[in-house]
């Protein structure tokens, strides 16, 4: 297989669409998709003058934590802002306003030489955020005295946390909120410019995966999912094939139909999503394929959910949000290698023809399962998606699912869990969140967890009626129908929603995912590619 190191480039962001008027909606109903401007980053290499700050109106500045009396001389009133700063005797953000005619305000705030991309990623949004407060049209970043490595990482760091806060998520509000007023960045102080193509299309993606996942239930439905996807996929190289009900009853897809066979619309299906870059032959195998759960709204199904746990179930097909988004991601940087996406989407409902406990059911692979807990449904769905998805070869299948509550009580929500059908992936798995500033953390795959799931009637039960570890169980479930020969990780979203935000992102929805995925593909790919025992 080639080496995938893309060469990435900076056209604007696809997905993004223009507002018809200064009182429309941030929600564009034909679509689904965001209706607002992009903001765009300039990049100022030099001295940062007194002239350039008069037309921003807000100032970052990250410094050491011991900085040199030099840095205060790289920006107008550097040297008041150090006295400030010495004065309050501040550990944190110190924040004021320069002299000047635009009454630029100014934070500034310090950073650790080792600190790690979660760190600078969290100090990134506290600053995202007070720079925000004053909705300012315009923010001006300068990192000062540190290393050029760390600089730009800050830089970085500071760009994909701006962007989040801009971005204006879904509102129906009667009474129009104020929008976000933000629409330039200007980094400066720059020694040379900065490489800022993937960080760019990883905030968008980001930002798009934020967006899907907190539309509202009555919008995003399958059939409206499906129409959002469509939309996306219009001017880009993809070829989409959506597997209705009786085309997956075609296919033996007994594990997902069982799950949609309680919805009041035939609308549930299975999207599946070629990305063939120029020059790809169409019946070329993906390096990659991205699958994710896409349960549009999880009531429990016959195994009701209590209210609390019910309300905000509109956000179980965040693991579909981020492989699409993923993908999104991969194509504006021109990606040179074939990529498929599979989403499951479905609702999972509490009805009269609804799926129920000891039921049996035969998944594509032929897989016989006896249903235990009906809001298990997850893993049903994604069953037959990671069982067709394997038929195409893929040199690796990676997942991403909401699945289970037992890891949020391992992991809580700042971290999500990792599962891979080779052990010797987890290195890579821990390397790549760290890289990225979104943590995860590998758990233990042993054969042994299957008596658990060991069935007397059919080949596996969904699910453990009672006892600790159904992360794991899940899984080891799952693994099922990966086949033996193609790599696969499995990421369990503990981390896609958090109250108070994550690391850059300020929402309790976080997007958390994209850039994980992204990495993994994009830095982690030999060994993410690597044959088994090799």
């Amino acid at each position: 297989m080639n080496n995938p190191n893309p060469q990435y480039h900076a056209d604007p962001l696809f997905y993004v669409m223009q507002p018809t008027d200064s009182h429309s909606m941030p929600v564009n109903r034909k679509t689904l998709l965001p209706a607002q401007t992009t903001v765009r980053v300039h990049q100022h290499t030099g001295k940062t003058t007194a002239s350039l700050l008069d037309k921003v109106e807000h100032l970052l500045v990250i410094v050491p934590e011991k900085p040199p009396a030099a840095v205060w001389k790289q920006f107008p009133e550097g040297a008041r802002i150090q006295a400030l700063r010495s004065r309050r005797q501040a550990k944190g953000p110190v924040s004021a306003r320069l002299h000047n005619s635009a009454n630029t305000g100014v934070t500034v705030a310090s950073a650790g030489t080792d600190d790690s991309a979660f760190a600078q990623l969290t100090l990134a949004g506290k600053l995202a955020a007070q720079a925000c407060a004053d909705n300012p049209a315009s923010i001006a970043v300068l990192v000062a005295g540190c290393e050029n490595a760390q600089a730009q990482s800050l830089y970085a760091a500071l760009v994909l946390a701006l962007q989040a806060h801009a971005f204006t998520m879904p509102a129906f509000n009667s009474e129009k909120k104020p929008q976000p007023r933000l629409r330039t960045i200007k980094l400066v102080g720059l020694p040379q410019r900065v490489d800022l193509d993937r960080v760019q299309a990883e905030s968008a993606a980001v930002n798009l995966a934020r967006w899907l996942t907190a539309l509202p239930p009555n919008l995003l439905d399958a059939k409206g999912y499906r129409r959002a996807i469509t939309a996306l996929a219009k001017d880009q190289p993809w070829q989409c094939d959506f597997l209705d009900e009786k085309k997956l009853k075609r296919k033996g897809a007994g594990a997902f139909l069982a799950v949609a066979q309680g919805n009041a619309t035939r609308d549930a299906g299975i999207m599946h999503i070629r990305y063939r870059p120029k020059g790809t032959p169409k019946n070329a195998q993906p390096l990659v394929s991205l699958v994710g759960k896409g349960i549009v709204f999880d009531t429990g199904g016959t195994n009701l959910k209590p209210f609390k746990a019910m309300l905000d179930m509109h956000c179980d097909m965040a693991g579909s949000a981020v492989a699409l988004a993923a993908l999104a991601a991969l194509t504006e940087m021109d990606y040179p290698e074939p990529v498929d996406c599979w989403l499951a989407i479905t609702e999972n409902r509490l009805s009269a023809k609804a799926y129920k406990s000891r039921d049996i059911v035969t998944a594509s692979n032929g897989t016989t399962i006896e249903v235990i807990h009906t809001d298990a449904e997850g893993r049903m769905a994604l069953a037959d998606t990671l069982a067709l998805a394997g038929e195409t070869k893929p040199g690796a299948i990676i997942d991403f699912a909401t699945l289970t509550g037992t890891c949020v009580s391992a992991l809580t929500d700042r971290y999500s869990g990792a599962f891979s059908n080779r052990s010797d992936l987890n290195p890579a798995l821990i390397d790549a969140g760290v890289a990225c500033g979104e943590r995860v953390w590998p758990f233990p795959m042993d054969e042994d967890f299957d008596a658990e799931i060991s069935s007397d009637v059919a080949d596996v039960l969904q699910c453990a009626a009672s006892g600790g570890g159904d992360h794991i169980q899940a899984a080891r479930f799952l693994q099922r129908f990966v086949p033996d020969d193609v790599n696969w990780v499995h990421l369990d979203l503990s981390a896609a929603t958090r109250t108070g935000g994550l690391a850059q992102v300020g929402t309790e929805i976080t997007g958390f995912g994209v850039r994980y995925a992204l990495n993994l593909i994009l830095d982690q790919h030999e060994q993410l590619l690597q044959p088994a025992g090799q």
